[in-house]
Order: C-alpha cells, then sequence, then structure tokens
C-alpha cells in the first residue's frame, strides 16, 4: 500500500510541474511578465487542479494510461485543457484556443520528460558525462 501512495505522490508532483510550465508558456506575455505574481497564482492553479485530476485518475481503470507514453502525454494534455479551463477565462480572442495550446504544451512537456527522465535521466547523465568528463552514477 506504501508503495501505490509513493507512486501516486510522484505523479502529483510531475502533473504539478508540467501544466504550470506550459501555463506559463502558453498566457499572453508569459515570459515579458515571469515575475507576475498574478501569472503564477493562475498557473499554480491550473498545475493543482491537473494534479488533482490526474491523481483521481488513479483510482480507476484509467490509471493503465499512464504505462504508456504517449497515452500518458495525451491524457496530461486533456486533463491540463481541463484545468485551465476551469481555472481561468481566456486572453485569446478565441476562448478555447489558450486552453487548448496550453494542453498541447504540457502533453509535449510530458512526452519529452518520459524520454529524458527514464531509467534514472540515463540520457541526461550520459549528455552530462560527455560534456564534462565525469561519470555520474
Amino acid at each position: 500500500m506504501g508503495s501505490a501512495w509513493k507512486r501516486r505522490f510522484k505523479l502529483l508532483v510531475q502533473r504539478f510541474w508540467q501544466p504550470t510550465s506550459a501555463c506559463m508558456t502558453c498566457m499572453p506575455g508569459s515570459w515579458g511578465n515571469v515575475m507576475s505574481l498574478t501569472h503564477w497564482a493562475i498557473a499554480f492553479k491550473t498545475g493543482l487542479l491537473t494534479g488533482v485530476l490526474a491523481l483521481l485518475l488513479t483510482f480507476t481503470p484509467a490509471a493503465k494510461w499512464y504505462g504508456n507514453r504517449y497515452s500518458n502525454a495525451l491524457l496530461v494534455g486533456c486533463l491540463t485543457a481541463i484545468g485551465d479551463a476551469y481555472s481561468h477565462l481566456s486572453h485569446y480572442r478565441f476562448h478555447a484556443l489558450e486552453h487548448i495550446a496550453t494542453g498541447v504544451m504540457s502533453g509535449l512537456f510530458a512526452l519529452a520528460a518520459s524520454y529524458l527522465f527514464e531509467d534514472r535521466a540515463r540520457r541526461v547523465r550520459a549528455v552530462w558525462s560527455r560534456l564534462f568528463g565525469q561519470s555520474v552514477r
């Protein structure tokens, strides 16, 4: 029982940073307003809602989708779009465009993270050792 909750907590943390980063990327003027507390509050709310939705899905048969990197990215993207739509109104002219863009970015972040951080970040450690000539375990 303890390992299942540990895995759920890890999933919650992962599903928090991906939507938060995607929300900061897709909001208009995001990188110009990176120090804006309002932007960060909206991004954190989106990340938290997505993380809670992802956590709730672990109690359903849909939890098996987290095992495949592509279905995981699709699921995270859809959950992020839902969380973003719930957390704030769109800033774009077409109302759903920002939420869909945020979902797509979050799915891409989840897909990239699945490649970079699998097997205890083997790819990151290989690049690090190649750049700096040090073996990192």
